[in-house]
Formats: C-alpha cells, structure tokens, sequence
C-alpha cells in the first residue's frame, strides 16, 4: 500500500514507519521537526529511517523531497500539517490509499503556557489532512488520539463508550475535538476514520517530556524528580512495540475500506493500552532496580492537568482485531534502558 504518515519524526511515527516499511508498504512522511523537546533526538530517528540530518537542513520546507538510504520505499519531506498549500500538493502527487495522522503538538502541561500551537497543529493541521482525506478519496484514516480524553474518570476500566466531555488540559479537549470532526467526516461525509486513543506510550526512541524517559535520566544523573501527588498516581503503560503492532494491523486491515464514502462509514475509536495500571511509587521501583540507582525524590502535590489514574479496557479491540498489548513493564524499561545507554553513550 501507498501510505502518508505525519509526524515521521514523532516516537510513535518513527516505530510505525519502520514497521510499515519491513512489511513491503510505500510510505511517505513528513514532519516540522518542531523544538519542543530536543530536536537531535527526531534527527536520531529520522536518522535510523536512513534520512541524514545534512539533507533535511539543506532542504527548504516543502520543497524537497529526502529519499531514504536505507529503504527504498521510504521518502520523508520537512513540512507542517498547518501548510495547506504543501500538504495538498502532498496529497496530489501522492496518490496515497491511506493516511495515519501522528503529528500534533505533544504534551499536557505545556498546553496550559502555549494553548496556541495546540489549537494551530492539533485542530488546524489535523482539519488539513482530514479534510484532503474526504476530497482525494482515502481508503481510511487513521489518527492519533489521547488517553487524555477521559479526564479524572472515576470509572475503570476507562471503555470507549465513557463520556469524555470533562478534559483537565487544552491537549485533551484538541483531541476531543479531533474525535469529533472524524465522526462528522464519516457519518456525513462517508470517510472511513479510527481513532486510537494511547495510553502512555514508553520505551527505546521515547519522549523526553513524558515521566518513563525523564525519571530514568535522572536517576541515572543522580537528579531530584518530583513525585507529584506526593506518589498517589497510577498509569496503563504501553510499550512501544505493542503501539506499533496495533497501528499498523489497523493500518493494513480492509475489512472496513470496502465500505467507503457510503451510507455507513466506519467510524471507531480504540483503547489501546496495557489494561494494568501501575503505581507511580512501583514504577520508580522498576526503573531503580532495572539502573542499581536510588532516586532522589521530592514529594509534591498534584500537577495542573494532570489525572489520578489511567486504565484502558481493550476488549473493543481485541474483539475486532484481536489485539491485545501484553509487554510486561520490566521488560519494557530494560528495553528502554539499553537504548537509552547506547544512544546517549
């Protein structure tokens, strides 16, 4: 198949990239290569994609196209979802079947100092490509959601059918928002569209931002974290590999194309999680035992937007797909852990 992926820099992106492409896939990505955390870290998987850091710097946004080195079916272009101008060109020379749509501006707390940007890549940008998806017939969209969208839910497992229309962050209600100009596309418009609602995604080529990545650094720096909510927090961790293998069988599944721009579009959201919260005081615990280091911990209160707990109940896409994520945490933070000492040396 002929795929355009966004946020080919982005953790998901990269994993789902390099899948898709040893499957024998043509795919095309493209990403901003925004400076939201370390830049190098999104050259280091552009990088592994076989697309050198020199050429994406001596390339005009939108206007080259990077063949990889590595894989022949693989070619990356440095652009912005934003630019519909670019992205409609994209579109039109690309002829793609399918679209996943990764790219957005990350992060739950700093949507709180730049909501901008939030309204700009995760509502306009993602507007542009869902929009080009209905006008140049794509099979199926496939897009990035949150486990955000539930909020501090006090029913869990979280189900896909839980009300989601109390967000604790301008991150959450963009990918409500998201959500909801798919159903609209579908039901109305006949565009095929899945939602794939992410539960803390961590391992190798991860985020710096999120707690697996940022608490492992420092306690391998020996620095302070913060315990917020003085450890009274839990989260469904997902391994990046099980993220990947879901994407992608979703991505390559056609049962639901068949049914394109008719009366009765697929329209779905999933769950995708590890359905096994952990508690943040024993995930520090995995991570001190997995580096033989003590973390150095401050106690704190609970962080604006953040939620008490996530837990995802994956039965819908174990129905459809038989899906169903099962990385034990230990061994996805030793993954992690190997990564991290070879890439930062």
């Amino acid at each position: 198949m002929n795929i355009l992926v966004t946020g080919a820099a982005g953790f998901i992106g990269h994993g789902v990239i390099e899948e898709l492409l040893e499957r024998g896939h043509v795919i095309t990505g493209i990403d901003c290569i925004n400076s939201y955390y370390d830049p190098n870290l999104k050259y280091g998987r552009l990088q592994d994609l076989g697309i050198d850091k020199a050429k994406i710097n001596g390339s005009e946004s939108g206007t080259s196209i990077i063949n990889s080195r590595k894989y022949e079916n693989f070619r990356f272009v440095k652009g912005s979802i934003i630019d519909h101008d670019l992205m409609e060109k994209l579109f039109e020379n690309g002829k793609y079947e399918k679209v996943i749509n990764l790219a957005a501006q990350a992060g739950v707390r700093y949507s709180f100092e730049n909501p901008y940007s939030y309204i700009q890549n995760n509502i306009v940008g993602y507007f542009n490509v869902l929009d080009l998806c209905r006008k140049f017939g794509i099979r199926h969209f496939i897009y990035a959601s949150s486990s955000s969208i539930y909020g501090n839910c006090n029913n869990v497992p979280f189900k896909e059918s839980e009300r989601t229309d109390n967000p604790e962050s301008i991150y959450a209600a963009t990918k409500k928002s998201d959500e909801l100009m798919a159903r609209v596309y579908s039901s109305q418009l006949g565009l095929p569209t899945t939602g794939l609602r992410y539960f803390t995604v961590y391992g190798p080529w991860g985020r710096p931002d999120m707690a697996p990545f940022h608490f492992m650094k420092s306690v391998l720096e020996g620095r302070t974290i913060k315990v917020f909510n003085n450890g009274n927090l839990s989260r469904d961790f997902s391994y990046i590999a099980d993220i990947v293998n879901a994407t992608c069988k979703i991505t390559e599944d056609d049962r639901f194309s068949q049914s394109a721009y008719s009366d009765k579009a697929l329209c779905k959201v999933y769950n995708i999680g590890n359905s096994s919260p952990v508690k943040l005081m024993d995930f520090i615990g995995t991570i001190e035992k997995i580096a033989g280091r003590t973390a150095i911990k401050e106690f704190v209160g609970m962080q604006q937007g953040d939620v008490y707990r996530t837990y995802a109940d994956t039965s819908e896409i174990e129905k459809d797909y038989g899906i169903k994520p099962s990385t034990s945490l230990e061994k996805g933070l030793k993954d992690f852990y190997k990564w991290y000492r070879d890439f930062y040396k």
